[in-house]
């Protein structure tokens, strides 16, 4: 299975998405530390979720980490994070 399709299908399982918007950026980092031939190294992810109403930003970050603890593990060299709760989530 893809990374980005295994970061989507974990965050859904256990956040349940208002919005879940993953872009691989790894093509912007061919040559760098961490980047792999094969790329799905480096992701950019949105996600809006009420499971963060109350977290602070750290807390939010965490929680997707923890999530995704096998995959930083091996598989993503890079994850940037915007956590928001649908309240926060603005046009």
């Amino acid at each position: 299975m893809a990374v980005a399709e295994t970061i989507k299908r974990k965050l859904t399982a256990a956040l349940a998405p208002a919005r879940l918007d993953i872009a691989d950026e790894s093509a912007r980092h061919a040559g760098h530390a961490g980047a792999r031939p094969e790329g799905e190294s480096h992701f950019r992810v949105a996600i809006v979720s009420s499971r963060f109403e109350g977290l602070p930003r750290l807390a939010r970050q965490r929680l997707v980490y923890d999530i995704l603890a096998d995959e930083l593990k091996s598989d993503i060299h890079a994850l940037a994070l915007q956590t928001r709760t649908p309240a926060e989530d603005t046009p």
